[in-house]
């Protein structure tokens, strides 16, 4: 085992067994924030690696699920720490990588939607639409602060849940519904590892009708610390 698949596997089970930890904290608390500091580590790390990894094997696809998750966990680590209501250059190198991410995956999409089989380097067009979609929308969000001068209140959080919910996603379903034969045959016969692999996308549809919807989320009093809370 090379010592950048190593990183990448430790990584990724950290990240994985990390965000469950953010997830099972009352959001705002210090078990929250110390959770999803480790989670942001852990997931860099593993991103990080695996997307080299990508490089030095020719795999687009795992290029551009790796440079995904890097920008999407840092910006919505980024935005947990946002201490005032104003936008940074970090802000503008979010976008200007979103874009660029989000139209690169996109020219690949249309290139294998227009080849024979439907698919480039053995992976259908779909996929390639899919991955710029969520690129696209989050430069989008990313636009919108840039022109409001920030993200305040509930979209601060909302935008947050999303970003590292979608990342978490993107490492459960790389192990879960990418690999299910290095799991027990009977927790495949039980569709246990496919719930695994989408369980982050259902928690942060939990999460956000819960933020968006419901009186759960408390402004903080102080509005110049950014601090939220969510009543578990």
């Amino acid at each position: 085992m090379s010592p950048l698949l190593a990183l990448h596997i430790s990584g990724g089970t950290v990240g994985l067994l990390s965000g469950a930890a953010a997830m099972s904290f009352r959001k705002g608390s210090p078990g929250h924030g110390l959770a999803g500091n480790v989670f942001f580590v852990s997931m860099m790390t593993m991103a990080g690696c695996g997307a080299l990894m990508a490089v030095l094997k020719h795999q687009t696809t795992n290029i551009f699920g790796g440079l995904l998750t890097l920008y999407l966990v840092a910006t919505a680590w980024a935005t947990a720490r946002r201490r005032q209501e104003a936008t940074r250059i970090y802000d503008w190198a979010g976008f200007l990588a979103a874009v660029a991410i989000g139209a690169t995956i996109l020219t690949f999409g249309f290139a294998a939607a227009g080849s024979p089989g439907g698919a480039k380097d053995g992976v259908p067009a779909v996929m390639y639409f899919v991955l710029s979609s969520v690129a696209l929308l989050s430069a989008a969000g990313d636009l919108r602060v840039l022109l409001r001068g920030g993200v305040f209140g509930r979209q601060r959080i909302v935008r947050h849940l999303w970003r590292m919910c979608f990342g978490l996603f993107i490492a459960s379903g790389s192990i879960f519904l990418a690999r299910p034969h290095l799991f027990p045959e009977i927790l495949r016969r039980m569709h246990v590892i496919f719930l695994l692999g989408i369980l982050p996308l259902l928690l942060m549809i939990f999460w956000l009708v819960r933020v968006r919807f419901t009186k759960a989320f408390r402004p903080s009093p102080l509005p110049p610390a950014g601090v939220y809370s969510v009543r578990a």
